[in-house]
């Protein structure tokens, strides 16, 4: 089995931006010839909307603007076209970016406090299944943070940790009707220059997002995890009480009234962590294999949680699964391959723990 290659990018975001594509020239131009999704996006070059995309991206991000044509650059790609992959959920609404993901509070003896846990299936093309890697990436004057890396793809909106504690596990949602905003993958990556969890909440909840990303968001030294449902038309905020799993379509209160797509695997990947999960909180003290377990799973009808099939009907597999234990000084981050480690590290907290205020347990914004 092998690990997954390991990659240090430091700098100013244009140079960050740059050797994030250096990193991927050698696969990318593959990469996007076989991609369907590629050849559904590239139709939006010159399109008007794409172009209030970027004036959002510029007015609220700019660095991160500047690090995307970066990208562009170190690819030796047109900046139009990386900016165009980089909104694709914001183009097509049937994005092959796929996930499953758990949120869990276990249960210590005596005062100690309760460990957190996050676990997630990073599901995409089955192309990159040899093709991506981990990437260590710390931008001048921000915490820094370790993250799955899809060549040519801002990172972010997979699975990553940050050195102030801030952990996130991001699930596509297909929003059918897209607005005039903050590309979604732009929000996610903005997400791991956050210093704490409330200042990661406040990114989702005040940013106008122009289509809509599931997130899992947790932080060390912090008991709290959310899952939050950031999209074109509303925020909802959920705190993690014991156990959630998430899938790639809205769940939470209120989400009718936001068109989107529901695939038969994600209906059927939340229905079976729903079936699930009861068990798992009732068989005692949490243990993290378990939750592998869950994400390993293949259902005895449906479409399974873990995803191997070449004809799947999304044109996703399982490329990697996640396993973050959150304590007080750091995250503990491991990444299988095929189901055995093959990334195991601990990202320690390098900057104090900033004073916390106290978030409600739910938000929506209207």
């Amino acid at each position: 089995m092998q690990e997954f290659s390991v990659f240090q990018v430091s700098g100013e975001p244009y140079d960050i931006g740059y050797r994030l594509g250096e990193i991927a020239r050698p696969v990318f131009a593959g990469y996007m010839a076989q991609s369907a999704a590629w050849q559904a996006v590239r139709r939006w070059r010159g399109v008007p909307f794409v172009q209030t995309l970027r004036d959002a991206a510029r007015a609220h991000y700019p660095a991160l603007l500047v690090e995307l044509d970066g990208l562009a650059a170190g690819l030796g790609w047109a900046a139009e076209d990386v900016f165009l992959w980089n909104c694709r959920g914001e183009l097509i609404h049937d994005a092959p970016d796929g996930c499953t993901t758990l949120a869990a509070i276990g249960r210590n003896a005596g005062n100690s406090r309760n460990p957190r846990y996050i676990a997630h299936n990073e599901d995409g093309d089955p192309f990159l299944l040899e093709h991506c890697a981990m990437v260590e990436v710390q931008p001048n004057g921000r915490p820094g943070f370790v993250s799955f890396y899809y060549p040519g793809s801002l990172p972010g909106h997979t699975f990553a940790a940050n050195r102030a504690g801030v952990t996130q596990a991001i699930n596509n949602l297909r929003i059918r009707t897209p607005a005039a905003g903050v590309p979604r993958m732009i929000i996610a990556r903005a997400v791991l220059d956050a210093g704490s969890l409330d200042q990661a909440l406040q990114i989702l909840h005040g940013m106008p997002s122009a289509s809509g990303f599931h997130h899992t968001l947790g932080c060390a030294g912090d008991a709290r995890l959310f899952s939050v449902e950031a999209s074109a038309r509303r925020c909802s905020v959920e705190a993690v009480r014991t156990l959630s799993g998430h899938a790639n379509h809205m769940i939470h209160p209120g989400c009718e009234a936001e068109a989107q797509i529901v695939t038969e695997s994600s209906r059927d990947r939340q229905s079976r962590v729903n079936a699930l999960l009861p068990a798992l909180a009732a068989a005692g003290p949490l243990q993290p294999a378990a939750l592998l377990d869950v994400l390993h799973d293949r259902a005895p009808s449906g479409l399974p949680i873990y995803r191997d099939d070449p004809h799947d009907p999304d044109d996703e597999n399982t490329l990697a699964t996640a396993l973050f234990e959150i304590g007080n000084a750091g995250v503990s981050m491991k990444a299988y391959r095929q189901k055995q480690c093959a990334f195991d590290t601990f990202v320690a907290c390098a900057t104090p723990e900033p004073a916390r205020v106290s978030a409600p347990a739910a938000l929506t914004r209207n």
